[in-house]
């Protein structure tokens, strides 16, 4: 299933699966005077799917490792313009909402992340900006959201005219919703952003969109030199040039506009792992450079294998402590 599916990248298609696989500116100085993330805040927010992976209790991941934000994968369509968690969840009174509350009965909070790699795509479902818009409305309506992610893939990033969609919708969530932060997380070349990607960030752009994050996946690469940390280093490079070139930004407020989301451990790729070593080089350049979100895939596969081996969904593929790459995601406070 996975073979087709990428575990990063995955989401419900189906209810009744045997294996249900269950995140600009207006003027230039608005996006800049964004206020900078303190320790404890969305800057450090990684994947959990409650859905898959024999998820944690996010409340256990909290206690054992101090983090306090998580990025909750995924909203989808439920088939029309209208969003559901897994495309098949309700937003409220479910499970889902039950483990919002306790994230944030602990003292912590979410980052809500619509899309994904499989199922049904809000961008694709919904047949114009103003009606996309109404769907993340209703997700942030139900959360009260500080911050939501468009996890843009696959089709919905292939389409230029979703592409145009989702960003034309981003810029109405952004007016309705005074301070709400955003991302767009979208896939990468070792080099940067390809042409889907530079063509996503001109679209925000030339929208007036004040995106608070341009944030790439980098791995499942197809071939790349030298560590994936170093790999992820140029990628974010590229990134930063594209961000920087589209929006007219300095060096400093291009790298605060962009952002990574990693993959820990053994990725969808043969061959291609990434190490807490790897994993440290990108917290170095996150602190160097101030940007503005440094995630991974996922509080799922955050822990070792059993003995006889175990789901890429639930362990990460490597030896390793409980948790050892999201210690080192909470050290990141922006």
């Amino acid at each position: 299933m996975h073979a087709a599916a990428p575990r990063r990248r995955a989401a419900a298609v189906a209810a009744g699966l045997g294996c249900l696989v269950l995140p600009l500116v207006a003027s230039g100085s608005r996006a800049a005077a964004s206020p900078p993330l303190a320790a404890g805040t969305m800057a450090a927010a990684p994947y959990e799917y409650l859905g898959w992976g024999s998820p944690q209790k996010p409340t256990d991941v909290m206690a054992a490792t101090g983090v306090k934000w998580f990025t909750l994968a995924f909203i989808l369509s439920d088939g029309g313009c209208n969003p559901k968690w897994d495309g098949t969840r309700p937003l409220t009174g479910g499970s889902d909402q039950s483990a919002v509350n306790a994230i944030r009965g602990a003292g912590g909070d979410v980052v809500i992340s619509v899309g994904g790699w499989s199922g049904n795509k809000l961008g694709e479902k919904c047949s114009s900006a103003s009606a996309l818009a109404g769907a993340y409305q209703k997700v942030i309506n139900a959360y009260h959201l500080k911050a939501l992610d468009i996890d843009i893939e696959d089709t919905e990033f292939s389409n230029a005219t979703v592409r145009k969609r989702v960003v034309d919708a981003l810029k109405i969530v952004k007016n309705t919703n005074p301070g709400i932060v955003t991302y767009v997380t979208m896939g990468t070349t070792p080099g940067g952003p390809d042409a889907n990607g530079k063509d996503l960030i001109k679209k925000g752009a030339a929208a007036g969109l004040a995106n608070d994050g341009w944030v790439i996946m980098p791995f499942d690469f197809g071939g790349h030199s030298g560590s994936m940390g170093s790999a992820t280093v140029s990628a974010l490079e590229g990134l930063k040039a594209a961000v920087k070139s589209a929006y007219g930004y300095g060096d400093d407020t291009a790298y605060r506009h962009i952002g990574v989301s990693s993959m820990n451990g053994r990725t969808d790729e043969a061959g291609e792992t990434v190490t807490t070593g790897d994993f440290q080089t990108i917290l170095g350049y996150a602190r160097q450079h101030h940007i503005a979100r440094f995630s991974f895939w996922s509080v799922n596969r955050d822990r070792q294998c059993g003995s006889g081996g175990g789901s890429g969904d639930s362990c990460s593929g490597v030896s390793q402590a409980p948790y050892a790459f999201t210690r080192i995601v909470v050290q990141y406070t922006g």
